[in-house]
Parts: structure tokens; sequence; C-alpha cells
């Protein structure tokens, strides 16, 4: 399987996304911005970071980049797009995803071993887990606090597209503690906290069992693999 993952100025950790691929050994794919090619790619990840600057808004120049007029096409075709944090603020920009995400509740920008549970184990990149699963991910992000009308959270509540909220701790003020949601497909799946940077034992988040032992994040990418494989 090929995972393209986009680097757009500002991008962070799109390494790191290409480096979690390999581990669940699919072949990461390089994508630029300014490009018009998806390079025949199955998947695509939106990395985290500070695209653009983020001038305007987070995400919202990423989002009218060349390259995201491809990734609409092939997200409205069911391809798997996964948007991580800088990348979750894109899809919402895009209208990929609904909502929105703003400035931190506490002002400040937020660093922290986040535990999430899962709520929906149907999507692309959560079939992986189990509904209700906690899972501990980093987290890192000055404008993590997801918005939506009361009605749109109804909405998205009752669908079942709510695919992560945060466990004991609301690090950013994101309404009914949501960390992430899917579209009405599941191909498409957005959050802020980054499981590029929990798939390898020695450099994951703290657990029972040891430090730095935590891999929870490594099945996102095992999951798109999955999913590819029963189309």
């Amino acid at each position: 399987m090929r995972i393209g993952v986009v680097t757009f100025p500002g991008s962070l950790d799109d390494r790191d996304a290409q480096r979690a691929i390999r581990f669940a050994d699919a072949e990461p794919v390089a994508l630029w911005h300014g490009d018009h090619d998806l390079r025949g790619v199955d998947a695509i990840v939106l990395p985290g970071g500070f695209s653009y600057g983020d001038y305007l808004r987070a995400g919202a120049i990423a989002s009218v980049s060349p390259i995201m007029a491809e990734v609409i096409d092939a997200a409205k075709k069911g391809v798997p797009v996964l948007g991580i944090c800088n990348g979750f603020q894109m899809l919402t920009e895009a209208h990929l995803l609904p909502g929105g995400l703003i400035r931190n509740e506490i002002g400040t920008f937020v660093r922290r071993d986040q535990t999430l549970r899962v709520e929906n184990a149907d999507t692309a990149w959560t079939n992986d887990f189990a509904s209700g699963d906690e899972i501990v991910i980093p987290l890192k992000n000055g404008e993590g606090g997801f918005i939506a009308s009361d009605d749109e959270l109804d909405r998205l509540e009752g669908e079942g597209r709510v695919a992560f909220r945060y466990v004991g701790v609301n690090p950013n003020g994101s309404l009914r503690d949501i960390a992430g949601v899917t579209n009405e497909r599941g191909n498409v799946v957005g959050l802020m906290p980054h499981p590029e940077h929990a798939i390898e034992p020695g450099f994951g988040p703290d657990t029972d069992a040891a430090m730095r032992s935590g891999v929870d994040g490594l099945r996102f990418f095992t999951s798109a693999i999955q999913a590819l494989q029963a189309v």
C-alpha cells in the first residue's frame, strides 16, 4: 500500500508521518503542496505543523493550496484521508469535515501525553481499535479547541461521527470533549493529537508497563492498510 504525506511550507511532522507509515509496513510517498499530482497513492495523510505560518487561520491557506484540490476530489471518491492537528484544521477549512478549530481555551500552547477514548471504530483510520478503547498519544497545539453549533454537535453525536473524545483532561476547551471527528462515509478522519509520535517502544508516551513504551498511534496506520485491503 502507498500512503501519501503532503508537505506544506511550515509542516513539522511530515517525516514522522512517513516513518509511521513504514512502521505499519506500507510505503510512504512524499507529496508537495504546490503540485496537482497525488502520484497514485492509496491513502493520504495531512501532517501537523504550521502550514503557511498559520496566517489568517490555522489551515486556512493550506486548504486552498493546489494539492488540496486533488485531496478533496480523492476524499469524495472514498480515498482514506487522515488530518493530524494542522491537517485536521485543513480538513475543516476545506469542508471535508464539520466544525472548526479555535485558540485553546487557556490561551497558550499545550503539549502533553493525552488519553483519548475511541468513540467510532468503524472508520478507515480506526478499525484496528474497538469502540470504548482508551489510548494515549501525544498532543501539541495552540489552536485545538473544536467548535460547532449545538445543532451540528447533536447531529455528529447522533450519527456516530465523533471519532475520539478527550478523557480525564480537556486540554484545549473543545466542545463536548471532542478530539476528532469523521465524515459520513468514514474515510476522512481528523484529530488534534499526534498518533505518528506513538509508534515505537522507547519513543512513545509512558505506560504502566514501562517508560516511553506507548505505541497506540501505530494502529491508526495499520487501520488504513486493513481498510484498503478490504476494498
